[in-house]
């Protein structure tokens, strides 16, 4: 959580660091780059998995991207040994913390289901736009133990754009 803390507590509007005044670009831009790249692996993902939903079946797919990213994950685990939390802790956690896989199998679904039907272009784009309007009602109500982050006339604008940008995307 350290750099996402540190990226979390930047000025937004004037970009300067309060915890590093203003240095250290690299704890700004570093997890914006990885969300970036996890955005372009998700339309990949998208097109792969509709691909093979065309093949094998909108659940089977489902079930197979999630048998094989367990088998990466457990090889991850427990062969190179790269994992820092400890599993024992596995009861913990929140009950709720553990609805990410059910609904990790909602999105695999509803991804697989609506490219084929809209196209990747704007599926991704109605898929973006559901995640911005949650993740800011999240961030401003602070859900899930997340930090709360006002929704600010930035957001605000930000969003407004995103969906303007979104309708003529959809418009196709």
């Amino acid at each position: 959580m350290g750099q996402m803390a540190e990226f979390r507590n930047n000025d937004r509007a004037g970009g300067k660091d309060k915890a590093k005044g203003g240095k250290n670009m690299t704890l700004k831009v570093l997890p914006l780059v990885i969300a970036a790249l996890s955005g372009v692996a998700m339309a990949i993902q998208g097109s792969l998995n509709s691909a093979l939903g065309k093949v094998i079946g909108l659940w089977e797919t489902t079930f197979v991207v999630h048998l094989t990213g367990l088998l990466l994950v457990a090889a991850l685990l427990f062969v190179c040994r790269i994992g820092d939390g400890c599993l024992a802790n596995f009861l913990q956690a929140p009950w709720y913390t553990y609805l990410g896989g059910v609904l990790g199998v909602l999105i695999i679904y509803g991804v697989v289901s609506s490219i084929p039907k809209i196209g990747v272009a704007p599926a991704t784009t109605a898929i973006i736009m559901g995640q911005v309007l949650t993740a800011g009602l999240v961030d401003h109500f602070g859900l899930f133990g997340m930090n709360k982050i006002p929704f600010s006339i930035y957001n605000l604008l930000g969003t407004v754009m995103m969906a303007g940008g979104a309708w003529l995307i959809l418009r196709q």
